[in-house]
């Protein structure tokens, strides 16, 4: 899984990175424009947002991306705690809100709790598509209890596409998700591991699963539901 943190507090934003990184994917951004640039594309499983920034504040970052439909849960993370400070971020479409200083045990309580909410995760913190397990800790993938080889970029791409289970995904989104914004490999790459993903997941029967929506992207569906829905 992937978080945005926007922190222009050099120090506390590596902090927060080495808090996060053993479990998560990081990116950092280091003022309100970079932060809301990273955050429009809609690609992060969480947004850790501070509010007094440079270029452009928590505030109007939260509110721009909300307008635009970025739906991506946001922790607010900051020093202002005052009750009017709150309301007004929940106004605005914040998640959560912490207060600095804060428990590093908190921090991930709230961080796992949001994610559970958002991608309908089990208590155990397990991404489940049908007999389909995955296991973002270790970012390991079983089906039906049994170990699938599935690693390295090929399971982001799949924990990417079974996080956002229904819905179709652009092949630039995944490209921006699992290779970064400033990557100068070309998006074919998509394709690759896509295929690379249907051929590990093949021997289950899973690989019909996931559904190539010519010239828009990917989807990953369950059509036997679909079936069903149409009978």
């Amino acid at each position: 899984m992937k978080i945005l943190v926007i922190e222009d507090n050099e120090r506390l934003s590596h902090a927060i990175k080495s808090i996060l990184e053993p479990r998560y994917s990081v990116v950092q951004a280091f003022d309100g424009y970079e932060g809301y640039f990273y955050a429009k594309e809609g690609v992060f499983d969480l947004i850790v947002l501070d509010l007094l920034l440079p270029e452009m504040g928590g505030y109007e970052v939260l509110e721009k991306i909300r307008k635009e439909g970025i739906g991506t849960p946001v922790l607010v993370l900051t020093a202002i705690g005052s009750l009017d400070g709150r309301i007004r971020g929940f106004k605005l479409g914040a998640d959560d809100y912490l207060v600095k200083p804060f428990s590093k045990d908190e921090f991930l309580l709230r961080i796992d709790a949001i994610l559970r909410r958002s991608l309908g995760m089990e208590q155990k913190n397990e991404l489940i598509f049908k007999g389909m397990v995955l296991y973002p800790e270790t970012h390991s993938v079983s089906i039906n209890g049994e170990v699938v080889d599935v690693k390295g970029r090929q399971y982001d791409v799949l924990e990417f596409l079974v996080s956002k289970k229904g819905q179709l995904v652009s092949k630039g989104k995944i490209f921006d998700r699992v290779w970064g914004f400033l990557s100068d490999t070309s998006e074919s790459v998509v394709e690759v591991y896509v295929s690379a993903v249907r051929k590990q997941l093949r021997p289950y029967g899973y690989d019909r699963y996931i559904k190539t929506i010519r010239g828009a992207g990917y989807l990953l569906d369950d059509d036997e539901r679909e079936k069903n829905a149409t009978s």
